[in-house]
């Protein structure tokens, strides 16, 4: 299963230019999902981190990481109802940042649910460049009728 531009906006409430996942390329429902996000030059946050060395900051790739198993919950819990419910960030935990993320860049995102309670979800997310492993991280979301 996947999830393209179009679908990603109807169930995430971000829009440009804090949509951070692209594409969501792969799902298996209730377990796992691949995002990507093409980091560009022309992503607004350049314009200051860091201005003549630019960094795409490492709390936006765990944020991608987080839109990316936003999809995933949302796709595997279907709603009922006309209110579209939003997955909301709890904790981030064991973050780690081991190379930086520039301009050009596709980004991978590999998101993984380890446990679900009701409407508390775990994750291990990890953010790929190519074969590198750049951003790991352990997050906890809910989700919640808006």
């Amino acid at each position: 299963m996947q999830a393209n531009y179009e679908k990603i906006l109807e169930l995430l409430p971000h829009r440009h230019p804090f949509l951070m996942v692209d594409r969501v390329v792969d799902i298996v429902v209730g377990e796992r999902a691949t995002g990507l996000k093409a980091v560009s030059l022309n992503d607004p946050v350049f314009q200051g981190h860091f201005p003549g060395d630019p960094i795409f900051p490492g709390v936006l790739i765990i944020e991608a990481m987080a839109q990316t198993a936003a999809v995933l919950a949302l796709i595997s819990e279907p709603h009922q109802g006309s209110a579209r419910p939003s997955v909301y960030f709890m904790t981030v935990e064991q973050a780690k940042f081991r190379h930086p993320v520039r301009p050009g860049d596709l980004m991978r995102l590999n998101v993984q649910k380890t446990q679900a309670r009701g409407t508390v979800w775990k994750f291990s997310g990890e953010a790929y460049v190519d074969d590198r492993l750049v951003t790991e991280a352990n997050f906890m979301a809910m989700i919640k009728d808006s």
